[in-house]
C-alpha cells in the first residue's frame, strides 16, 4: 500500500531538515516550466529505467505529480515498490496543493541529485 502525505507534512519534512528526494514525475517540459523546490525530475515513463542511478533502495522517496486527480504519482510510487523502494511516499496533491498552500514553485532544469550535499540545495 502506498503512503500518501498532505503538503503539510511535507512542509514540516524540509523544515525539520529530514532527508529524502523529491521526485516530479511529469514530463520535462512541465518540470522546466515549474516544479517544487528541490524536485529532481524523472517522467513517469522513466521511473524503470533512470531510478537505478538517481535513487537509493533504502532513501526516502517523495513522488508527485500535477494534483489530487492526477495519478502519475501514484502510479510512480506503485512501480518503485515493485522495483524494491521501501520508503515511497506519495503527495498526492502535488504542483497545485503546493501553489494553493502559497508555496513558491521554481523553474529550469535539474535532473540529477548532487554528489556533493554541502553545496547545493537539491537533496533537500
Amino acid at each position: 500500500m502506498i503512503k500518501k502525505i498532505a503538503r503539510e507534512e511535507l512542509v514540516r519534512m524540509r523544515e525539520k531538515g529530514a532527508r529524502f528526494t523529491l521526485v516530479d514525475v511529469l514530463g520535462k517540459d512541465s518540470y522546466e516550466k515549474e516544479h517544487i523546490p528541490g524536485a529532481i525530475s524523472i517522467p513517469l515513463e522513466d521511473i524503470e529505467s533512470k531510478a537505478g542511478s538517481l535513487l537509493g533502495k533504502d532513501d526516502t522517496i517523495v513522488v508527485y505529480c500535477a494534483s489530487f486527480i492526477c495519478m502519475a504519482s501514484t502510479n510512480a510510487a506503485e512501480k518503485l515498490q515493485e522495483m524494491g523502494y521501501k520508503n515511497v511516499l506519495d503527495y498526492k496533491g502535488g504542483l497545485k496543493d503546493y501553489k494553493e498552500g502559497g508555496l513558491a514553485l521554481e523553474s529550469g532544469r535539474k535532473e540529477e541529485k548532487c554528489t556533493d550535499c554541502s553545496s547545493c540545495c537539491a537533496c533537500d
